[in-house]
């Protein structure tokens, strides 16, 4: 076991550590290894607080997670093709697995340790700031990367904002790895989901992107209106509705809390694993779209500021 102590409201531990804030209505806890969300709870109707994330029992356990729980991912999330990138006529050798570089290479965003700038506590608004940078060529990547992310508790909603910069060209595709689980029960077979979604990037068994965006409407992954998960499992990337009021909502009538995503993203990746029970909600750019000329633009140049920004709103339905 790690040693630990308290200090100004931080839990230190060695080599990791985490801070608490909370608002009236949704209490937060973050690493600075990973950027992590731990623990996420949120205030109910009844007064009582709620854990609506999966988290691992302990804070070292984190440091051999193969799953990024709650981790922001990148330089690239999801899946890049072919171990390199080709970018102005030059071509970069990326970290990969048989050809897949995923979620950023063997050491992403997800297993580094980033560095907290602020963390703020107020009955409405808190807030925790983690910076990062990943050097030029890191995992293979070009261009030094200076990376913020902001988490903050407004109300009852959670903002997720990634940003980033490049000294050169580059591609980003940041996003946070977060599992909900907004009841008690072992399964989340009964909850209720409806993705703003008229297309998904079709993959194929290696859950690499072929390019086709087939329509949804009347096939297995049509959550264009509120239906039963079921039995149904997804590692789905689906391309958001550009005229939507919100990219998914997630219903549980069991607790009788809803979560509702909003993005300024092109695609939410939605991902059930098949080891536990929980739902991500991956709000980012269309997985290897540096090789499609018709999907979103991945690229960020010098100048220029990337900027991931999603809300996570938390309610307790009457």
């Amino acid at each position: 076991m790690l040693q630990k102590r308290l200090h100004l409201g931080c839990l230190f531990y060695f080599p990791l550590k985490q801070v608490t804030v909370k608002n009236k209505h949704l209490s937060l806890e973050v690493l600075e290894y990973g950027a992590i969300i731990r623990k996420l709870k949120f205030r109910t109707a009844g007064n009582s607080w709620t854990d609506v994330n999966v988290s691992l029992e302990s804070p070292e356990d984190y440091l051999n997670d193969p799953l990024s729980v709650g981790a922001c991912v990148g330089r690239y999330a999801g899946r890049l093709s072919g171990g390199n990138l080709d970018l102005d006529g030059n071509s970069f050798p990326l970290t990969h697995t048989e050809g897949i570089t995923l979620h950023g290479g063997d050491r992403g965003f997800s297993k580094q340790y980033w560095t907290l700038q602020q963390a703020s506590e107020s009955p409405d608004k808190s807030e925790i700031i983690l910076k990062y940078r990943s050097e030029h060529l890191e995992e293979g990547f070009p261009g030094t990367l200076d990376v913020t992310v902001t988490y903050t508790l407004l109300k009852n909603t959670l903002i997720i904002r990634h940003e980033a910069t490049t000294d050169s060209p580059t591609v980003v595709n940041l996003t946070n790895h977060t599992y909900f689980k907004i009841d008690s029960q072992p399964l989340i077979a009964h909850y209720q989901l409806q993705i703003n979604a008229l297309k998904r990037a079709e993959t194929d068994s290696r859950r690499l992107p072929t390019g086709r965006l087939p329509e949804v409407l009347g096939t297995a992954y049509d959550f264009l209106k509120e239906r039963r998960l079921g039995d149904f499992t997804m590692d789905t990337p689906f391309v958001l509705d550009a005229n939507r009021n919100f990219a998914a909502r997630l219903t549980s009538a069991v607790s009788g809390i809803r979560l509702t995503v909003h993005t300024n993203q092109p695609a939410l990746v939605v991902y059930t694993p098949e080891h536990f029970a929980g739902i991500c909600f991956e709000t980012q750019n269309l997985p290897d779209a540096p090789r499609f000329d018709h999907f979103p633009d991945a690229r960020l140049n010098p100048g220029e500021t990337y900027v991931n920004q999603s809300h996570f709103v938390f309610e307790s339905l009457p």
